[in-house]
């Protein structure tokens, strides 16, 4: 099945967020490559978002929620948080592996 991805207005700041993080302490050449990376990899997921993970979120939302952890280098650095209605993929938001887990009040 090929799903259609979409991005919440949320995930959508906090992706430009980041990638302004990593301009102003890394450089600008990194920010864009690991910005363009983390979008070639949200749009894989319309062929493999089975394949991601559980997120760590299960026990404190309503409904399923998954992970797509991403980075430029050998280790993941943020992750994709996303769910999936019917045929769509919905990335939740965008966060950085040593964030706190998103509860149900920072969806709303």
């Amino acid at each position: 099945m090929i799903y259609r991805v979409v991005l919440s207005d949320r995930a959508k700041r906090e992706l430009i967020a980041a990638t302004e993080w990593w301009a102003e302490h890394r450089s600008i050449e990194q920010a864009e490559r690991w910005y363009d990376g983390f979008l070639v990899a949200i749009d894989g997921l319309r062929r493999s978002v089975q394949q991601c993970s559980v997120a760590r979120e299960k026990g404190q939302l309503s409904f399923e929620v998954r992970q797509l952890n991403y980075g430029i280098g050998r280790r993941p650095t943020h992750r994709a948080v996303l769910t999936i209605q019917g045929d769509t993929v919905i990335v939740l938001a965008i966060r950085h592996l040593a964030q706190r887990e998103l509860t149900a009040e920072d969806l709303q």
